[in-house]
């Protein structure tokens, strides 16, 4: 059933938070994260480290993410955002600085560990849980807003870490990083979501006793195993698009580019959400987006250019892409409600971020006794047309979209 929308109304809502968990999220996620696979090379090439060795760190952060993000999502529930996100860019700039100086694979591992924590409190998760209750029954559009905003992130960021790398090095290119992520997320945060937290409908106990049933049902329980399916490959052809593209003999800004170009599809992708989730029911619209998340991941795979046709197939990609991330943030309300949402937004999100997490490592191991990354595409091609298998009972009662 559908859970009663949950909020005081517009009164209730800051009304700085969107355009600032809008500009955050751009900047959070475009520098934790997207600078990474572009920084990648140059790391390993500077240090000696092994690519192996410094995508497993990355990932290890991503894996602290998941499991930090169920803690996270509780404490959202109860006491609101800003604190949260406010320490959560603290720490995002603390790793940065870590990684950036760290003299060993060891340090450079315990810096990504440190973020996995900050990504866990800053990126999409918070952001949706704060938007959903402000917003209300509204919080489709403002969780499509500042989605429109994130999809950005790889477009803004991959190219300016490239430029950056050009004239600096990694180390010196992550000290600038941090100093942009300083300057723009903590003080938005801890100035931007400063509006009463909207109380639940329900009691704690009763919040968590229904969370708890919901979590161990069928329907979330195949609902999470696809979502963690197609994030695998989705993460997984994200870190490893650089290095394809370089496997063919492009450059390393246009790899970027590529990858970067591919935000923009996500926001394109992201005006198109509302419309289809007018005219699907859940379930059509999860299975179509999941398959189509395979295609395009196939696509990648069989064009090796000329670079203009894979521009044109990574902004398809980031569409699709842009897309699912909407799925992803609406699948609670559509099937469970907004009472429980980051309770249960925390569990759905654990495995599949788990899986995103293993998902560089596992991809760079892939590639070499696959024979290079379009064998490894192929394969990523296959994981989420077998995940849309199990989306037909992962809904607890189909019905039209009551929007």
């Amino acid at each position: 059933m559908r859970g009663a929308a949950t909020g005081t109304g517009d009164r209730s809502r800051p009304r700085a938070a969107l355009p600032a968990l809008c500009a955050t999220q751009i900047v959070s996620w475009g520098i934790v994260y997207y600078a990474f696979p572009v920084l990648n090379p140059q790391i390993t090439a500077a240090t000696g480290w092994p690519a192996g060795a410094t995508t497993a760190a990355f990932s290890l952060g991503l894996v602290v993410s998941a499991l930090a993000g169920i803690r996270v999502g509780r404490i959202l529930d109860r006491r609101g955002p800003r604190a949260v996100m406010t320490v959560g860019s603290v720490l995002g700039v603390v790793s940065l600085l870590i990684v950036g100086a760290a003299p060993n694979i060891f340090v450079f591992t315990a810096g990504w560990a440190l973020a996995g924590l900050a990504m866990s409190a800053t990126f999409y998760q918070p952001a949706f849980a704060a938007l959903t209750r402000w917003w209300g029954p509204d919080h489709l559009r403002a969780l499509t807003v500042v989605t429109l905003a994130g999809g950005l992130a790889s477009t803004v960021f991959a190219p300016l870490t490239a430029a950056l790398a050009d004239h600096l090095s990694w180390r010196h290119t992550y000290l600038v990083l941090a100093g942009i992520l300083a300057a723009v997320t903590i003080p938005a945060h801890a100035l931007a979501l400063r509006a009463p937290w909207p109380e639940t409908p329900t009691s704690p106990a009763h919040t968590a006793s229904e969370a708890g049933k919901v979590g161990r049902s069928r329907p979330f329980v195949l609902l999470a195993a696809a979502f963690t399916l197609s994030s695998f490959a989705m993460y997984a052809v994200v870190i490893a698009l650089v290095p394809l593209l370089l496997e063919r003999g492009y450059t390393t800004s246009q790899a970027a580019w590529a990858l970067g170009i591919g935000g923009a599809g996500q926001t394109l992708g992201r005006t198109l959400y509302a419309p289809l989730a007018r005219r699907t029911t859940v379930t059509v619209r999860t299975t179509i987006l999941i398959a189509l998340g395979g295609l395009t991941t196939a696509a990648f795979a069989v064009t090796p250019g000329p670079y203009v046709l894979l521009i044109a197939v990574a902004i398809l990609a980031g569409a699709v892409r842009g897309n699912l991330t909407l799925l992803q943030a609406t699948a609670i309300t559509d099937r469970w409600g907004t009472a429980q949402y980051g309770r249960l937004s925390g569990l759905l999100a654990a495995p599949a971020t788990t899986a995103a997490a293993l998902a560089p490592f596992a991809g760079a191991a892939l590639s070499t006794p696959l024979g290079g990354y379009a064998p490894l595409f192929f394969l990523l091609a296959g994981l989420p047309l077998i995940a849309a298998l199990f989306t037909a009972r992962a809904n607890p009662g189909e019905r039209s979209e009551p929007r």
